[in-house]
């Protein structure tokens, strides 16, 4: 098992805008020192809790203050975007990085975004959308032709190519034929990890399911890649979770409920996951009363904290559990107070991770 993260990020409104962007550049470069194998970073607009429209910006930035990390969107949601500008401006960020860098792609999920750029998530025609988004940039990288692009959501054309002036679409990844691609699946049996199965990209189970979803996760992308004569690689495979290592399992517990953790869920994720009709993914028992679903119920069922002997426990369950998993994605908070955190992250990379398969 290898180690990675993701981040939101998570921030209270009213924190200081500026002080949460260098908080968040921070961590990636305590992580890259720590040899953390990877890092994803999301994308919203309208939600000042999750406060990073525009990831690919603080991938740049980071990409030159650190070494390893790889650093990845997560994700571009796509109904944010013109096709034509993204395929352009991750062709940049690719050459940027020198390839240190993954592709996350989704559909969103956010309900003010999806206001904002004129989607109805009820219809489900965001999925379309990306699909065809993703497909069309695919394409661009591959063989841009010169023509028009039309498309219920987007319009553009490719000139034709003029030698004289060097007009022409140029730019294609450094990583050939293009960066890792990854998205997340939520629901059971995600028909979003079905098609990463069948195209080989890099699948990811969210943080806030337990385990009885996430064995239907890699039964999709089983069923995926075997629909397209793929064998289906389960050490590409990615699960968050929300941990946290401290010297007791009683002193971790009481850390995470009286910290940043437990405020995140309490002030934020159990308030919107009701408004977007994902409360009973988080439910160990689809038939629990939603008021049950409390971050005591989350750090006893989903979360992942205690000693480093009671973690690598609680990691080794959950890897049998489902079957196996590649990468471990610990989710971003606030590190406040720092130190325990950074701690944390240290105690995760060198005493829990050597003793996991």
């Amino acid at each position: 098992m290898k180690l990675g993260f993701f981040t939101m990020p998570l921030h209270p409104p009213g924190a200081d805008y500026t002080q949460t962007l260098d908080a968040d550049l921070e961590q990636l470069i305590v992580l890259d020192q720590l040899g953390y194998q990877e890092a994803w970073i999301g994308e919203h607009f309208t939600s000042e809790w999750e406060n990073i429209p525009a990831p690919d910006l603080m991938i740049a930035r980071a990409i030159g203050q650190t070494q390893n990390i790889v650093l990845g969107t997560g994700v571009n949601c796509m109904p944010n975007h013109n096709p034509f500008v993204v395929a352009s401006r991750i062709a940049q960020l690719d050459h940027m990085c020198h390839g240190r860098f993954n592709w996350g792609v989704g559909s969103g999920g956010f309900p003010g975004d999806f206001e904002v750029f004129g989607f109805d998530p009820k219809s489900g025609e965001q999925r379309g959308m990306t699909q065809d988004a993703v497909e069309l940039i695919l394409k661009l990288w591959d063989d841009p032709e010169p023509g028009l692009y039309e498309h219920k959501y987007w319009r553009f054309s490719i000139p034709e190519t003029d030698d004289s002036i060097a007009q022409r679409f140029f730019l294609k990844p450094y990583q050939k034929p293009h960066p890792p691609i990854g998205v997340a699946g939520v629901t059971e049996k995600s028909g979003t990890l079905v098609t990463a199965g069948a195209r080989g990209w890099i699948p990811m189970s969210i943080n806030i399911v337990p385990t009885r979803l996430i064995k239907t996760h890699w039964e999709a992308v089983e069923e995926g890649a075997n629909g397209a004569g793929r064998t289906a690689d389960r050490s590409q495979w990615r699960v968050a979770r929300n941990v946290f290592v401290g010297e007791t399992t009683s002193q971790a517990r009481e850390f995470v409920l009286n910290g940043t953790m437990a405020r995140d869920y309490r002030d934020y994720l159990l308030r919107l996951l009701p408004k977007v009709k994902m409360l009973d993914l988080a439910k160990v028992d689809p038939a629990m009363p939603d008021s049950d679903v409390t971050p005591e119920y989350m750090l006893d069922n989903v979360w992942v904290v205690g000693s480093p002997d009671d973690v690598v426990a609680q990691l080794q369950q959950l890897y049998d559990d489902v079957g196996g998993f590649g990468v471990l994605l610990a989710i971003g908070h606030e590190w406040e107070p720092r130190e325990p955190w950074v701690e944390s992250m240290r105690m995760l990379q060198e005493e829990v991770l050597p003793r996991l398969p």
